[in-house]
């Protein structure tokens, strides 16, 4: 392999994994910061102590919650896509960023709420808007899972022998059934 051919792809595969780290990595603080307690209301009751009520930010502004948590399981999916589907589900990511992001910054603007964890899902969705970005705009290109990930179509049995189960042929034959997504126990 020359150093002309192997640089795009170790380029393709750097980005690849800068842009899933991006995905994951704001999808997940965006996560774990809403919910974290943002709000403590407390109410008075007489000559009793008063009752304390904690607010997370899942309580206070759920769809930030269920936002991130498809942007973990975008961010994964990139792995699984290549070429147009990729890039599209780049777009969709940068959608779920923004979204993120939107409620961290809503989650600023309230009043009672504690700063940090509404500021923590605004970087999040601003990570994962970047890796989204970056996904969509360039994933396009990049590698995708090899081969041998994929199921290969069946073989037509060409000798008396292969009629009898792979497990009867030996062990070889019977693990390569199961790479193929065959029964090595059917014959």
């Amino acid at each position: 392999m020359s150093a002309s051919t192997g640089a795009p792809a170790a380029r393709g595969r750097r980005e690849l994994t800068y842009a899933v780290l991006l995905c994951l990595a704001g999808a997940g603080l965006a996560f774990w910061a809403v919910t974290r307690t943002w709000s403590v209301e407390l109410t008075a009751r007489g000559s009793l102590p008063p009752t304390r009520h904690a607010r997370t930010g899942a309580e206070l502004l759920p769809w930030v919650s269920a936002l991130a948590l498809v942007g973990l399981a975008g961010g994964g999916a990139v792995l699984a896509t290549r070429g147009r589907v990729r890039r599209l589900l780049g777009g969709l990511l940068t959608l779920l960023g923004l979204g993120v992001a939107a409620g961290g910054g809503y989650g600023l603007t309230e009043s009672g709420v504690s700063r940090q964890w509404p500021a923590l899902v605004l970087a999040g969705g601003l990570v994962l808007l970047a890796g989204g970005l970056c996904t969509a705009l360039r994933g396009g290109g990049w590698p995708a899972m090899g081969a041998r990930y994929e199921r290969r179509a069946a073989r037509p049995a060409g000798s008396a022998g292969e009629n009898r189960p792979a497990v009867e042929r030996g062990t070889r034959d019977a693990w390569e059934a199961l790479d193929r997504g065959e029964d090595p126990t059917v014959g």
